[in-house]
């Protein structure tokens, strides 16, 4: 079974699919090493370890650059989050990517936010002409009704099932809502969508288990990984600067010998 039968058969599986979102070779590498049988990346994360703002301002060269440095210490299968594909046009899309498949990636997010939900779909379609049937790649569609609250109630659940189908039709194999919280819509929704549904993780979120068990298959977890562990450095590069207490610096569970191990590949 390759890296893509692999993926799209986690998706099917009795137990939820667990996807860590990583943002370089490292962080990747030790996710793996925690037991994740596939690893994500977060499109803020990614572009903020790279010097970009979130948002569209990552240049595709610098994208493709980290996909192949995370590929190469993988022996999982990995996702890309492509945000709108850096672009409104379709081909340009495809042809990204073609390139993100060519990089090692079995997969990608790919999202509408506020724009017609037709210019996603046209985009999905494209990557699939592109791609052709002989190549397998996974398009996560993500729709951001609920993130960016452009319905409430009935009528989010509504808009977005119309939005999915649209994707579906076009090429799509995964639903994303991040933003849906509630057990009782995913219960609704996750049939209906005809996909593999995705949620994000989110501070407040019923437990797992009762998302997975209302229907939800796929759960991520954002920027949230790069947070903690950038915020934990600068709070104790702030101790560290203001000549206060260092003992925070040393004695972390992760070495430098685990470290070094886990990259001699």
């Amino acid at each position: 079974m390759n890296a893509f039968h692999r993926f799209q058969a986690l998706h099917q599986a009795p137990a939820p699919l667990l996807l860590p979102n990583a943002w370089d070779a490292a962080s990747a590498r030790l996710f793996e090493l925690a037991g994740a049988p596939a690893i994500a990346t977060s499109s803020a994360s990614l572009a903020w370890s790279l010097g970009y703002a979130d948002g569209g301002a990552l240049p595709p060269a610098e994208l493709l650059a980290a996909v192949r440095r995370l590929a190469r210490v993988l022996s999982v299968p990995l996702s890309v989050d492509l945000e709108d594909g850096y672009s409104a046009d379709p081909a340009a899309v495809a042809a990204l990517a073609s390139a993100v498949a060519d990089a090692g990636a079995v997969g990608i997010n790919l999202e509408d936010g506020d724009q017609a939900p037709a210019l996603l779909a046209a985009k999905i379609a494209a990557i699939r002409g592109a791609l052709g049937s002989d190549r397998p790649f996974f398009i996560n569609a993500r729709s951001d009704v609920y993130l960016r609250r452009l319905a409430s109630g009935a009528a989010a659940a509504a808009m977005s099932l119309e939005r999915l189908r649209l994707y579906r039709e076009a090429g799509a194999d995964g639903a994303f809502l991040p933003g849906l919280a509630s057990v009782d819509e995913v219960r609704s929704l996750a049939p209906a969508i005809g996909m593999p549904l995705n949620l994000m993780v989110l501070p407040g979120m019923p437990a797992i288990e009762q998302l997975h068990a209302a229907g939800a298959r796929r759960f991520s977890v954002g920027p949230a990984p790069f947070l903690l562990a950038y915020g934990q450095a600068q709070t104790q590069m702030h101790c560290f600067v203001q000549q206060q207490a260092t003992a925070g610096l040393f004695g972390q569970p992760l070495g430098y010998a685990a470290m070094n191990s886990a990259l001699q590949r």
